[in-house]
């Protein structure tokens, strides 16, 4: 997977929002919460083969 130039810093701010959206949407949505987000993201990146590549990175050792 390429990588997009995305600071430490904003990679920390993104995950903080994550949290929170989580938090906000509660257990029982997060999966639809996620699933969403990851679809809005693909649509913008508009690479299949990157979001099928950071769908098999994301997956391993969970």
């Amino acid at each position: 997977m390429s990588q997009l130039g995305l600071s430490q810093q904003d990679i920390e701010s993104i995950y903080d929002a994550l949290a929170e959206a989580i938090d906000e949407v509660g257990e029982k949505k997060e999966p639809l919460l996620l699933a969403k987000l990851v679809l809005l993201l693909a649509n913008r990146l508009g690479d299949q083969r990157a979001v099928m590549e950071a769908l098999a990175i994301a997956g391993k050792d969970l």
